[in-house]
């Protein structure tokens, strides 16, 4: 009989709350089924929320996070929570943005990483961060992230 190798997940197919902060949120990963092909994984977060660290308002923002997996693959339960603990948690936007990036690259070691980070604006201007880990693996297709700039109203 073959192992579960899901056995050791700590959140999924389980009531979880959302960690008070990103520090004590749980990233969780499982093996990558297909650890010898190359392919492109993404992650949409389009109500991320997080907290100006000065003002105490929240700030939005639209995430789009693109990765070539090695080994593992980042457990989508345990993403979606980690994203939520930053509902409370002060810090800016640039901060928010590569936290996320470095502590998936740290779980995962992927081949890849992009992260695009479309941050609403407050005070008339948004901010749009992005980072990504070298190049993409040769013959990949990674589609354009597809967030359109901030244009108002109008």
């Amino acid at each position: 009989m073959p192992r579960n190798i899901y056995a050791g997940l700590k959140q999924l197919g389980r009531e979880s709350r959302i960690p008070a902060t990103p520090e004590k949120a749980v990233l969780e990963r499982v093996p990558n089924p297909h650890a010898g092909t190359d392919y492109v994984v993404r992650f949409a977060a389009p109500e991320f929320t997080s907290i100006c660290p000065i003002t105490g308002q929240p700030d939005f923002a639209h995430l789009v996070i693109d990765y070539v997996p090695r080994r593992f693959l980042v457990e989508s339960k345990a993403l979606k929570l980690y994203l939520q603990s930053f509902r409370n948690h002060g810090a800016f936007h640039e901060a928010c943005t590569i936290d996320i990036a470095k502590k998936l690259v740290s779980l995962l070691r992927p081949k890849f990483l992009r992260i695009g980070a479309y941050w609403y604006p407050r005070g008339g201007m948004p901010i749009d961060v992005f980072w990504q880990t070298g190049r993409l693996p040769k013959g990949l297709w990674l589609p354009e992230q597809g967030v359109p700039g901030y244009r108002g109203r109008g």
